[in-house]
């Protein structure tokens, strides 16, 4: 048997922040939670810092571009896993979905996403991990390897996905995040170092290519629908810009909204019975990268029920600072929308809260705005871990 304790922590609670609480955590369970100390032997004062649960991370794409620092330095797929894995853990991150993109284009190819998602499953059901690693299956609506590499991975895989999470995208400028395309034009400017024509005229070649492909859409959403009916896949709908995407979102059976770009998909969703999901950098930024809507705004409105890191994991945390600093919401509030309101999303039941009964996966955290620093973290996916965590607190 494994017990010790965490005494002196400003715990956040569902619904309060406890000050100089004792934390008691018995074979990687929380067993306690109160404002007396036990008489525990392995017991680790943390002076004040904040004990919060650990974070649920519902998409992140960092593992895709972790195997390539620099152009033409290729990393082995498994010592890129082990190396993102360190960095997210840092982050507080105890539960991550890494987003695996199925399809042919630029960097990404369904052969490449097959090994992310082999290595992902061959380390996740190991002994030496840090954190819960779990897939994200994004595809492309368009594209036709992508969905036939797919419909081969549910068909074989559903032993390590009982019911995998799978997010349906279409980045064709006019649509979804680019409905605006000049914000895609602007990208293509700074990415490609090209002036304002040069970078109209790519966009334009990539929705004229995009149109010619469009009938793949077609081919997919039947498919997609069907699983998401019979409880076989839990479906995201990706960028949707108005009502009328999520209205056609809700005829595939979607569950969840993810990134919407604006304040009426946002109603559409929650009135649809959708969840919500947002970008962590958007709400670290003070606004969108792509001129949609503030993730800040949908969260002071009630219409985000969760965030996502999407391209970078320490700003789950930086987004937890800069909402409370500002006054946006609760310190609560803006821990449940890393915590407990991703897990709901993603039907973990077993975590993201700090409760007894619940995972003991907790990050141990001090925040100065949006400037936190972490300062440990407990994962109850590790658990011949804990004595060196708990010892290095």
């Amino acid at each position: 048997m494994s017990i010790f304790q965490i005494e002196n922590a400003t715990a956040v609670l569902p619904n309060e922040v406890l000050h100089d609480a004792c934390i008691v955590v018995e074979d990687g369970i929380i067993v306690k939670i109160s404002q007396h100390r036990s008489d525990i032997a392995r017991s680790t004062d943390v002076h004040g810092a904040i004990c919060m649960p650990g974070i649920v991370d519902s998409h992140s794409d960092g593992l895709e571009t972790e195997i390539l620092p620099r152009p033409g330095a290729r990393l082995p797929i498994d010592f890129s896993l082990r190396s993102f894995e360190a960095r997210v853990r840092s982050a507080g991150i105890t539960t991550l979905y890494h987003g695996i993109g199925f399809e042919n284009d630029g960097p990404r190819s369904v052969e490449l996403a097959h090994q992310f998602v082999d290595a992902i499953h061959d380390y996740s059901h190991g002994r030496d991990t840090l954190i819960e690693n779990k897939v994200l299956y994004r595809l492309d609506a368009r594209d036709a390897a992508g969905h036939e590499g797919l419909t081969t991975r549910m068909d074989a895989y559903r032993k390590h996905d009982p019911k995998p999470l799978v997010s349906f995208e279409d980045h064709t400028p006019g649509q979804g995040q680019y409905k605006d395309p000049s914000f895609l034009v602007n990208w293509v400017m700074r990415k490609h170092n090209v002036d304002f024509e040069e970078a109209q005229r790519q966009v334009a070649v990539i929705a004229a290519e995009r149109e010619l492909i469009r009938h793949n859409r077609d081919i997919a959403i039947p498919w997609l629908t069907q699983l998401a009916k019979e409880g076989a896949i839990s479906l995201i709908a990706h960028d949707p810009a108005s009502e009328e995407d999520i209205a056609e979102a809700t005829t595939w059976n979607a569950s969840i909204a993810e990134f919407p770009t604006t304040i009426e998909a946002a109603r559409a969703a929650h009135a649809a019975g959708m969840r919500t999901v947002c970008g962590a950098p958007n709400v670290l930024r003070g606004g969108s990268h792509s001129g949609n809507v503030s993730a800040a705004e949908l969260i002071s409105l009630g219409l985000c029920d969760g965030l996502s890191s999407d391209y970078l994991p320490f700003s789950m945390l930086g987004a937890v600072g800069t909402l409370v600093s500002q006054n946006v919401c609760s310190l609560p509030h803006a821990v449940h929308l890393v915590t407990a309101g991703p897990a709901k999303t993603m039907n973990l039941q077993d975590r993201g809260t700090l409760e007894i009964g619940q995972r003991a996966d907790i990050t141990v955290c001090s925040l100065n705005g949006a400037l936190p620093k972490v300062l440990s973290v407990i994962s109850a996916a590790t658990a011949g871990c804990v004595d060196a965590l708990v010892n290095g607190l």
